[in-house]
């Protein structure tokens, strides 16, 4: 790999850092007037704040994307979409892609100021990590209500981010939701699981302070059925599929 002048990367990354503190700062306070309002207001008034940091790490660190599959999105028909996790920079382009995700987050992040409050403002899906079956019964409950809402559900199913080339037992939650709004289908429709591979923790390394340029590949599957599947069934096939489509990728970051 050519080498890449790390001082300039750390310049680089400190312009993105303070953009996206500045911006969080602002969306943050706005947010706390949002917290009586309805999800879609919400939603609707934040999403620029995903948007504008895409652009930012884009424009400060030559961080850019190729999305793969996106005619497989039915934006007339919400699902499940189940997410493979390496860094913070998927959590911000995924909305971008699927309009009023929900996501299922671990609580104690509402307890970040600012950034926690925005997030509560736009009412995902929070539970308790350490909740067990409880946990597993919020995401059931609360998913299908988000659902038959008309927004979709987020879950990064491994449950942190994890490293590029490293692999994470993936967590029942999404594929017992799917499960569930399925046996108790009003209308026999039920709701597709979308998996969704990503590489972008090449560029965003977990606990990184420098953001690496490149062009991270965002590839977006065929949505598929739960009908004849067990949970376990549906986990796995999910799995399958993010690890072998992120193994088709080519490297994100090209000089590093």
């Amino acid at each position: 790999m050519q080498s890449v002048n790390r001082p300039l990367l750390y310049v680089r990354a400190t312009l993105f850092w303070v953009g996206f503190a500045i911006s969080t700062l602002l969306v943050g306070i706005t947010s706390v007037f949002l917290l009586p309002l309805s999800h879609k207001t919400s939603y609707k008034v934040l999403l620029p704040w995903t948007y504008f940091n895409i652009w930012w790490i884009k424009t400060c660190c030559g961080v850019e994307y190729d999305v793969w599959g996106e005619d497989n999105v039915d934006l007339a028909r919400n699902g499940i979409l189940l997410i493979n996790h390496q860094s913070n920079w998927e959590t911000l382009f995924i909305p971008t892609i699927f309009p009023s995700v929900s996501w299922v987050v671990k609580e104690e992040l509402f307890k970040i100021p600012f950034f926690g409050w925005a997030l509560a403002s736009i009412k995902p899906i929070a539970i308790d990590r350490k909740g067990g079956r409880s946990a597993i019964d919020q995401i059931k409950t609360k998913g299908k209500i988000h659902l038959d809402d008309g927004r979709w559900v987020g879950i990064f199913p491994e449950g942190t981010r994890v490293n590029p080339g490293e692999t994470e037992r993936y967590r029942m939650g999404g594929a017992l939701l799917a499960d569930h709004c399925a046996q108790n289908a009003e209308d026999g429709e039920e709701y597709l699981i979308y998996p969704v591979a990503h590489n972008a923790g090449q560029c965003w390394p977990r606990q990184s302070y420098v953001k690496f340029p490149g062009t991270i590949t965002v590839s977006i599957g065929e949505p598929f059925s739960v009908a004849g599947l067990d949970p376990g069934q549906v986990n796995d096939k999910a799995k399958e599929w993010i690890e072998a489509e992120i193994k088709k990728m080519p490297p994100a970051v090209v000089q590093k």
